[in-house]
């Protein structure tokens, strides 16, 4: 089975899978929050969205609160915030479980990818980014201070669109 076949509803709580969410397409699952320093990022994900949306590309926010409680808000507060504060266009799931027991199928998959330094396992924060193609091939895995403009990143995506 495909990661893109694993069940994940949408922030809404329209049952669905990671495929609904992608549309199949090469996309760039982050585990985001709306309490953290990192939080900004938002914007730079907006902009990949933007930039690479009508090429077959798409960002997909996966909010996760395991995080120094950094996702508090109800799906609805979430959505608001995101809409309101960052001008978020692309997909949204419901909350998700990166690390641990409960740890969201999707993520059992990602974790097995090592970043640039070798480092596979466990979500270390917020943001960390992970890059699959149109058949959910995990391809890159970037770490949560990589900035969505960071060259390798962006290259890596448009590797996917070429």
């Amino acid at each position: 089975m495909s990661i893109l076949d694993a069940p994940l509803a949408r922030l809404d709580g329209t049952p669905g899978t990671l495929r609904d969410l992608t549309g199949g397409r090469p996309a760039l699952l982050v585990n985001v929050a709306s309490k953290c320093g990192l939080t900004p990022q938002y914007n730079g994900l907006e902009e990949l969205q933007e930039k690479y949306g009508h090429r077959g590309f798409t960002v997909v926010g996966l909010p996760c609160n395991q995080f120094g409680g950094q996702e508090p808000g109800s799906s609805e507060e979430i959505a608001e915030f995101c809409s309101a504060t960052y001008g978020v266009s692309f997909p949204m799931s419901e909350k998700v479980e990166v690390n641990g027991e409960d740890r969201h199928e999707v993520y059992r998959e990602l974790v097995g990818t090592p970043d640039d330094k070798g480092q596979a396992g466990d979500v270390q924060w917020n943001f960390e980014k992970f890059l699959i193609d149109g058949d959910g091939t995990v391809v890159a895995r970037f770490n949560p201070t990589v900035e969505p403009q960071d060259p390798q990143l962006v290259g890596r995506i448009e590797s996917l669109l070429d």
